[in-house]
């Protein structure tokens, strides 16, 4: 029986081997110990003996969602600091700002902004902007979960009549006259005593912004937002990275020979993450990779599990969408009638799709990355032991995401950062891919032998 309780010098032994590589991970504010350390998984060698499954992080590694996540954030500091247009701030910074506010939980994020723009915070201004983000979520809000936790919120503010007053439930929708009865009536009433009430206020903003969007989203109105956003009809506000599709259905060992087509399409996947890089290699070799990979996954498919951080009713509409945007794109690739009929018809339903599927739903908001919770549950979910972590790759485009791949104890961790997640430290990793999945297969033939 292990002892229960021990000093530092033994606990040091019980973390690991001399040498051990150990992550250092803090706490939100209110979470004790400030600090927990986790050992991290030794580095696989390559190559592999075999490849069993792959964990693969959802938002700027599956989709492009973190673009939505940034201009909600974005947002959110416009709102509480009453600067709304580029011209009285230009906006987060990539070099200073990204790496904080990608790949942790929403509250680790907006702690860090809260923190970073604090001499700009304007009281008013935030108050305003959060009783509107309450309003939303209490005449508007589709996920209960998120509902509930503003109707705390307002009572740890002393305001929680407003989700029980007879002025508001009277109402069908918020209108105008409401909008400025409760601003009237409650703005003085809120005091942000402290930063963690500021942060909950911030991360209220930030949700209703969000779940906007998505709301949006799932309506069918992503084009017309789009348009809005991004100022481009061409592309879609959630669309899959680069070269996943094609990556997934190779896992699944659906392609058989007729992945030798499919190689002038990973190749342009390829050169899209990273211009030009498919020039030095060889398509006959890269032709007959592939085909090993196709015939032997194909006998074995590999196992796949999705990992967000986000919350379930976000993450559900997010693959929904991206899901929707591969089964269309299939229609383009090189293959058979036959054979794209049979993708189409996987991609039709993300849940039948993958073998796993966590969300931070299934956790907490304090135990997601880098914390490893999140991907032990991931393993767990997918029936993979211990003692084949070695057969698991792992997908992440951030720092944070990393680590928590590494602290489940897969030793094979690939980042894939793309421009939102250049800046972030990647030492966690076992390899660096600015190539995205595509890299991946054409350059290390996903790490098994040629």
């Amino acid at each position: 029986m292990h002892e229960k309780f021990v000093g530092l010098e033994h606990a040091s032994r019980l973390l690991g081997k001399p040498g051990t590589e150990i992550a250092v991970v803090k706490n939100p504010d209110y979470v004790f110990p400030e600090f927990d350390l986790y050992p991290l998984a030794v580095k696989t060698r390559i190559p592999l003996n075999q490849l069993s499954a792959a964990v693969m992080d959802m938002d700027g590694t599956t989709t492009t969602t973190e673009t939505l996540c940034i201009h909600s954030l974005e947002y959110m500091v416009r709102q509480i600091t009453n600067r709304m247009t580029r011209e009285s701030w230009p906006g987060l910074d990539p070099v200073r700002d990204y790496p904080h506010i990608i790949g942790n939980s929403t509250t680790r994020h907006v702690e860090y902004l809260v923190q970073m723009y604090q001499d700009k915070i304007d009281s008013v201004a935030m108050k305003d902007a959060y009783l509107k983000a309450v309003l939303w979520f209490l005449f508007q809000g589709k996920d209960k979960q998120r509902v509930q936790e503003v109707r705390t919120n307002l009572i740890n503010l002393g305001c929680a009549d407003l989700c029980t007053g007879k002025k508001v439930l009277n109402n069908k929708k918020v209108t105008p006259d409401l909008q400025r009865y409760i601003l009237r009536i409650y703005r003085d009433r809120i005091v942000f005593s402290s930063e963690v009430a500021k942060v909950r206020a911030a991360i209220d903003i930030y949700y209703q912004r969000y779940h906007e969007i998505l709301e949006a989203i799932s309506r069918g109105k992503g084009e017309v937002l789009a348009r809005q956003l991004l100022g481009n009809t061409d592309r879609h506000l959630i669309e899959p990275m680069p070269g996943i599709g094609e990556f997934l259905v190779l896992l699944k060992g659906w392609f058989g020979n007729e992945i030798v087509k499919m190689v002038p399409v990973f190749l342009r996947h390829l050169d899209k993450k990273v211009p030009h890089a498919s020039e030095s290699l060889n398509p006959e070799k890269i032709k007959r990779q592939l085909l090993h990979l196709s015939q032997v996954f194909a006998k074995k498919p590999v196992k796949i599990a999705v990992v967000t951080s986000s919350i379930f009713y976000e993450a559900n509409i997010v693959l929904a969408e991206v899901f929707r945007v591969l089964y269309r794109e299939v229609e383009d690739w090189p293959v058979s009638l036959r054979l794209r009929k049979k993708i189409r018809s996987g991609f039709e339903n993300y849940k039948t799709f993958y073998d796993g599927c966590i969300t931070a739903t299934d956790s907490s908001e304090i135990r997601l990355k880098p914390h490893r919770d999140l991907y032990s549950m991931a393993l767990y979910q997918l029936g993979i032991s211990k003692n084949d972590f070695d057969e698991v790759i792992g997908f992440e485009d951030s720092e944070s995401g990393t680590i928590a791949i590494r602290a489940a104890g897969i030793g094979l961790c690939m980042a894939v950062p793309f421009s939102e997640t250049s800046h972030h430290d990647f030492r966690a990793a076992t390899h660096i891919l600015p190539g995205g999945v595509a890299e991946a297969v054409l350059k290390y033939n996903l790490f098994l032998p040629e």
